[in-house]
């Protein structure tokens, strides 16, 4: 192309892989990212390296992985995402020309830092700034309510397993700002540049609140039974599921169905609003020179395996849906599904590279162009992933697969699982204690120890990998190695 592409960077919070048509699912309805996804690429293989909502977002602005970030989770001996990185890939895109803007959740710290944004419009649920002001949906709601209620209103939680419809209407619901929000930009941003807009939804992430349209439409259909594997007895805690907030613990069938209505709702309800946006770019033919992208920063158990929320190595949690669009003029990717494992991480390179614009040495992701033009026989064998401690020691977890196969260890308790992907995508069957497998599975185990040993962080002696328990969670130094460059507090 002569001129630089416009992108449009689509992403929702906590949506699983299996969660749009065009990845199998017969029962939810996102006939706009289905359609998005006919004209470019599904990535069949994509994860979150670190799935839980700031160290997944810094992968993915900085095309770092999480050892590089220095965001190895949200719990213990993790900062907040924080200033300080080198490159970004919007202060990339501003330097090359780019008008850039983040439309709704972005997770930095403090909350209006903006990591090479020229301006961002947040949602951030209700946090507020150093100054105790709310985000601007928050400004927003309370200024265009119809009743003296306040946003959290309904009763439920933003970590919570329930589920019902939104008690306010569906105009001042945040998905319908962010959409909002996002033509408001495209009708004012500078017409002379190029532009980058990142629009990023607060849901499907709990609380699962949609419109009273969208949860009666999955209320009333049969959904899809969670599924639980017979090692997941180890999940079924009672006293954590009382909860209503619980990280694990069976709840009954009908909350069980009733969160999956919520949480369907919630992406249907999505993609009608994207849809709205791609109405709008299309109107105004900006569609056609622009690159888009829908992906998410991790995905959303719903009861599978006993589990709830993220943070898990389990597809539910890891396993994340990503599309690629390229614009009319750099022509039709040759293909159409790639089964290659790809991460957050490769996003920011493939912009970079479309966009003609330098990929820095800190980038550890790779460009995603050549998989869609049939290209790179020397892809990766396999992602790694990671996430220390959040809701419990035992939780903790390495991870690799390849799409084929996943092997995950548990640093805290020292155990491990294998499962085969291909003959058992619901990782019902753990082969780890199976004789059948122990080949497979020393493969594997060597493999991490061959990722970690570079570290020198304790989680393997070179030979085999050292149980954590009892031991300091382990940090990354690049975090306070940034801190101290950023010039910020700890």
């Amino acid at each position: 192309m002569a001129n630089k592409p416009n992108v449009l960077l689509l992403m929702t919070d906590q949506q699983r892989w299996d969660t749009l048509g065009c990845y199998g699912n017969r029962v939810i309805e996102t006939p706009n990212l289905d359609w998005l996804a006919s004209q470019g690429t599904v990535f069949t293989s994509a994860y979150s390296s670190t799935p839980s909502c700031v160290p997944a977002r810094a992968s993915l602005i900085t095309g770092m992985n999480p050892w590089n970030t220095g965001i190895l989770g949200t719990g213990k001996g993790q900062g907040p995402m924080g200033v300080g990185f080198e490159h970004t890939l919007p202060g990339e895109l501003a330097k090359s020309g780019y008008h850039t803007r983040g439309i709704g959740k972005m997770s930095f710290h403090p909350m209006r830092a903006l990591n090479g944004f020229h301006h961002t419009v947040l949602d951030e649920f209700n946090k507020v700034d150093e100054q105790g002001i709310g985000s601007d949906f928050r400004s927003w709601f309370d200024r265009n309510k119809t009743g003296d209620y306040e946003i959290f209103d309904h009763g439920i939680g933003p970590n919570s397993w329930m589920a019902r419809p939104t008690h306010a209407p569906e105009f001042l619901h945040p998905t319908f700002w962010t959409i909002k929000e996002s033509i408001e930009f495209l009708n004012r941003r500078d017409p002379t540049k190029p532009f980058f807009l990142k629009v990023s939804f607060s849901r499907p992430h709990s609380p699962y609140d949609p419109p009273a349209f969208y949860f009666d439409l999955y209320a009333n259909k049969k959904m899809p039974e969670p599924h639980v594997g017979e090692w997941a007895s180890m999940h079924d805690v009672p006293q954590d599921a009382a909860s209503p907030d619980a990280w694990r613990g069976g709840r009954s069938a009908e909350e069980t169905r009733r969160a999956r209505a919520g949480y369907y709702g919630s992406i249907h309800f999505i993609d009608h609003q994207i849809g709205r946006l791609l109405q709008f770019m299309t109107k105004h033919k900006l569609l056609r020179d622009t690159i888009v992208i829908f992906t998410s920063d991790h995905g959303d158990m719903q009861g599978d395996h006993n589990l709830w929320r993220k943070t898990y190595a389990y597809e539910g949690s890891a396993h994340i849906p990503l599309i690629v669009k390229l614009p009319a003029g750099m022509g039709t990717p040759a293909t159409q599904r790639v089964e290659n494992p790809v991460c957050l991480q490769d996003i920011m390179p493939t912009i970079l590279e479309a966009a003609g614009t330098p990929i820095p040495q800190t980038v550890d992701g790779r460009s995603l162009l050549p998989l869609m033009q049939g290209e790179c026989p020397d892809w990766r064998p396999y992602v790694h992933g990671e996430h220390s401690t959040c809701y419990s020691e035992e939780q903790e977890m390495q991870y690799l697969t390849d799409g084929k196969w996943k092997y995950i260890w548990f640093p805290r308790i020292g155990s491990e699982q294998l499962f085969d992907l291909r003959r058992d995508p619901a990782e019902l069957n753990d082969l780890a204690g199976s004789e059948a497998h122990a080949s497979e599975l020393l493969m594997w185990r060597e493999r991490l120890i061959g990722v970690l040993a570079p570290r020198s962080a304790g989680l393997t002696d070179g030979n085999r990998l050292v149980c954590q328990a009892g031991k300091p969670p382990i940090v990354s130094p690049h975090y306070a190695e940034r801190t101290r460059r950023s010039g910020a507090m700890l």
